[in-house]
């Protein structure tokens, strides 16, 4: 088991090399959360998350001959970035694999940082069992993730960096996958501050560690698609866990839909690209998953590399969620000026048109009538009221479409 000493030596092995990212109070999130919210920008390290701190602490701590051979990772994207960027600043060579859906600026990334890349498997732990194979066939040394002591000592800096940059906290929420993160803090910070809380955030969809705790060893849990991949991690390591479980004071589960809000929230409101994982924390603390009311509370955005497709994707079924972004259908005379009528209604209620379909083939309106579906940019829910009683007035049926509504008519 590591201790607070390792965690101290790490930081001043890494030191040199790693950015001590900002811990600012968060006036906006203190409000919506009702605690007094730091966050902790881990997304602000050169590869764009706290991955760095243990890859580098492990690379530092290999001698010569095992640096000739050199490394071999397996990551579904930040471990991987992190290593193939220290692994060439001190000139060791490096091999990472990835699994086949990884996100493509992951993979980009991590070749841009010089590594060679496979592409195996259909998660973290198909990709890791190929890292051990392609480990053992080169005589490479093995870099895993989180569950290595050197490795987890180096993501406890951040811990000792908390204590420093906001020595109020009361409360700290760490993203947990494998666990490495949340065992490095958890040491470094417990040591010097038993009365802190620190409470771990997982993924509904792979709550490995907490079914690791409830079983009392790592047990395997199924795999499932979700927006935290950074901590989509099957299986716990046997090395992590007895920390989680001796220091942690729980373990909370969010949802897709809540880690998505937690995204774009983050990313509106504090101008922080956080990815899934990133904002597990705040998604905890923002659905009430966490009761830290009225207290200091540090989240850990541990990174911010989100894929720029999924990220619109996000931010368009918040606008819809927020009653900002608004489907109608409506039927309308299929002749000269209908349409031109209907918008000049929709403008008069200052809506803002995205998008016109027409579904004249595929509609059950009469034959003299077609279906228009209409895309709208509102101000919330006051203001679709409001719309909506302006196309009621000019006897217009509006039907509301929402995600789960059927297509076609």
């Amino acid at each position: 088991m590591i201790t607070p000493k390792d965690v101290v030596a790490a930081r001043a092995r890494i030191a040199d090399a790693i950015y001590v990212s900002p811990c600012a109070c968060s006036e906006t999130l203190s409000r919506l959360t009702g605690s007094r919210v730091f966050c902790k920008l881990e997304n602000l390290q050169m590869t764009g998350s706290f991955k760095e701190r243990g890859a580098l602490n492990k690379l530092l701590l290999l001698d010569p001959e095992e640096r000739m051979r050199g490394v071999v990772a397996a990551s579904a994207g930040n471990h991987a970035q992190a290593v193939a960027y220290h692994a060439a600043r001190l000139d060791i060579r490096s091999t990472i694999v990835m699994p086949v859906g990884t996100p493509l600026i992951k993979v980009s990334s991590t070749r841009e940082h010089g590594a060679e890349v496979v592409l195996h498997g259909d998660g973290y732990d198909d990709a890791y069992e190929k890292a051990v194979t392609i480990a053992s066939e080169r005589g490479s040394v093995l870099v895993h993730a989180f569950n290595d002591e050197a490795v987890m000592a180096g993501q406890g800096t951040i811990g000792l960096e908390l204590l420093e940059q906001s020595p109020q906290i009361e409360a700290i929420v760490i993203p947990v996958g494998g666990g490495g993160l949340a065992s490095g803090v958890a040491v470094a910070v417990k040591d010097r501050r038993p009365d802190i809380l620190i409470f771990g955030v997982q993924t509904e969809r792979v709550p490995s560690m907490k079914a690791a705790c409830d079983a009392g060893a790592p047990v395997m849990v199924g795999a499932a698609p979700t927006l935290a991949d950074g901590i989509a991690v099957r299986r716990t390591g046997p090395l992590t866990l007895p920390i989680v479980s001796r220091y942690l004071d729980g373990l909370a589960l969010v949802s897709e839909e809540e880690l998505a809000s937690a995204v774009l929230l983050l990313l509106e409101r504090e101008k922080t690209v956080a990815e899934g994982a990133g904002a597990a924390g705040l998604a905890a603390l923002l659905h009430g998953r966490i009761d830290l009311h009225d207290r200091s509370v540090a989240l850990i955005i541990s990174g911010g590399n989100i894929d720029a497709s999924l990220l619109a994707r996000i931010i368009e079924r918040g606008l819809v969620k927020d009653g900002r972004l608004l489907r109608l259908r409506i039927r309308i005379s299929d002749h000269p000026g209908a349409l031109h009528r209907l918008l000049g209604v929709v403008s008069a209620a200052q809506a803002n048109v995205m998008d016109i379909v027409h579904n004249r083939a595929f509609s059950k309106a009469d034959i003299d009538e077609t279906t228009v579906d209409l895309t709208v940019e509102t101000r919330g829910a006051e203001h679709i009221a409001d719309l909506e009683r302006a196309l009621l007035d000019s006897d217009y049926d509006p039907g509301i479409l929402t995600a789960s509504s059927d297509d076609h008519e």
